[in-house]
């Protein structure tokens, strides 16, 4: 009895860990049942040393299911090391051609694939209706319902083309946040037809396309459940998504270690309590990847049904999911992948407001590079400096996270007699540096501002480039029209 339920306890968690090879102790969970494994920035070196870890890890178990958090553009971990060579959701959304989208994800799906991965925890199809959202952003295809859910379905599509499951996230829908749930417990206070007309539109079309696995949110919706965030709440996982929406697949938790329900439950009372409500499989691991966790959650789950907190047939049906999961999501042949795809979607969602004349001789760059949120990441670099560089011998680079006194004037004494470009991430959200590219502008008003992140509502400068994103290839393309020649 004991095993069998330490079993299927197992089976139902989705671990990370520490390391370009795999520890024994996961090795060994694997040959006793864990049933999927997730990777992390931490575990990637190269494609090549990915691939050498997956098959290590199947041969425990040949139905592991192996997951990674890989978005494209800002949230990327297979190219973790370098930036991403596929855009990410916003700049589809703005070229909003489907069959692009589609042909993106089928891209990106080949690559981790390629390597192994059969379970994407992507996409995001929050509709970013918050102008505030400090964790979305970028992240999402639009503030527009039905855009969202189009280009979520295309994305599902392609991806799953593949041989990799997609897995939909954050429902019920993240985008009208002003809080991480990595830090606290957000809340959207909006009511049940609001909650139809807009959060849960992106979500149906996901089913519809056949979505394999959709990720809950940790965050409270009144309108459903006054007091359980939707990851623990047997309204949300079971009534709303099960029942009134016809989900069959499998439901994933959010990372459980995030402040949201770490914080609020502790990670084995959410852990059981996820699984109660509906979920099939409990991710844990971007912050905690060690076994004692996985051996915490494992025997709260067996104690649970033990103690009759959590009937065992839900465990069962739990576990069942994700190896139902792992039978579609079979590893098969690698097939080839088409980088030119992500920096084509990348040069098409690039929007310029006035005039950029080319530039030909070296430049000085100015990245103003706030802290990163946990989802993106400090590790990834993003900017144009780097692609500059190359193209134009001698340009030179000041990067400044903070409005240091002497910033402006070491600027502009680099700058002289050179082409000036600033580039910013989401310049609407920092104000000191709104304050240097304001001062930067007075001095320098030929300079040229780039923004990486979302464009604000009023566009300083007299040219200006918006990119929607920071991946590498967003990088690429607007380099390449501030020299006026293809450089990838």
């Amino acid at each position: 009895m004991s095993e069998r339920l330490e079993r299927l306890a197992l089976a139902v968690l989705q671990p990370g860990f520490d390391g370009l090879t795999a520890p024994g102790w996961l090795r060994h969970h694997i040959a006793g049942g864990l049933g999927s494994v997730g990777l992390f920035g931490r575990n990637v070196a190269t494609p090549e040393q990915v691939t050498a870890l997956t098959e290590e890890l199947r041969r425990e178990n040949p139905d592991l299911v192996v997951a990674i958090d890989e978005e494209g553009g800002d949230v990327t971990r297979i190219h973790v090391n370098t930036g991403s060579r596929w855009p990410g959701n916003l700049a589809l959304g703005v070229v909003d051609d489907t069959a692009t989208t589609e042909a993106v994800a089928r891209g990106l799906g080949r690559e981790l694939a390629a390597c192994g991965v059969n379970l994407n925890w992507a996409p995001s199809a929050d509709v970013n209706s918050n102008p505030d959202n400090p964790i979305i952003g970028v992240r999402s295809f639009g503030s527009d319902p039905e855009l969202v859910a189009r280009h979520t379905a295309a994305y599902v599509t392609g991806l799953q083309a593949a041989g990799v499951a997609a897995c939909v996230k954050h429902f019920p829908g993240h985008g009208d946040t002003a809080m991480d749930s990595h830090h606290g417990l957000p809340r959207v206070d909006a009511s049940r037809e609001t909650l139809a007309a807009r959060e849960l539109v992106p979500f149906h079309a996901s089913i519809a396309a056949g979505s394999k696995a959709i990720m809950s949110a940790h965050i409270v919706l009144p309108a459903y459940d006054t007091e359980l965030p939707a990851t623990l709440s047997r309204k949300i996982m079971t009534g709303l998504l099960r029942e009134e929406l016809g989900y069959t697949g499998l439901i994933v938790t959010d990372a459980i270690e995030m402040g949201a329900i770490a914080d609020t439950y502790g990670i084995a009372d959410g852990t059981v309590r996820a699984i109660a409500a509906g979920v099939d499989a409990v991710c844990v691991g971007g912050g905690l990847c060690d076994e004692e966790t996985v051996l915490h959650l494992r025997d709260a789950l067996v104690n649970a049904v033990r103690e009759g907190r959590l009937a065992e047939e839900r465990l069962v049906d739990a576990a069942t999911r994700v190896h139902e999961l792992a039978t579609w999501a079979k590893v098969g042949a690698a097939e080839s992948v088409d980088y030119a795809l992500g920096l084509d979607a990348a040069r098409r969602a690039v929007r310029v407001t006035g005039t950029v004349t080319p530039i030909s001789t070296p430049a000085h760059v100015v990245e103003l590079s706030p802290t990163a949120n946990i989802a993106v990441g400090e590790q990834t670099p993003w900017g144009i400096a780097p692609v500059l560089t190359e193209a134009l011998p001698g340009t030179t680079v000041t990067r400044a996270r903070t409005a240091e006194p002497q910033l402006i004037d070491e600027v502009l004494r680099a700058a002289t007699d050179r082409p000036l470009i600033l580039v910013v991430r989401n310049l609407d959200h920092h104000e000191w540096a709104g304050e240097i590219v304001a001062s930067l502008l007075a001095a320098r008003p030929d300079a040229v501002v780039v923004e990486m992140g979302i464009p604000g509502a009023a566009t300083p400068g007299t040219a200006h480039l918006a990119t929607h994103g920071a991946a590498t290839v967003c990088g690429i393309a607007a380099a390449e029209i501030l020299t006026g020649r293809r450089l990838g």
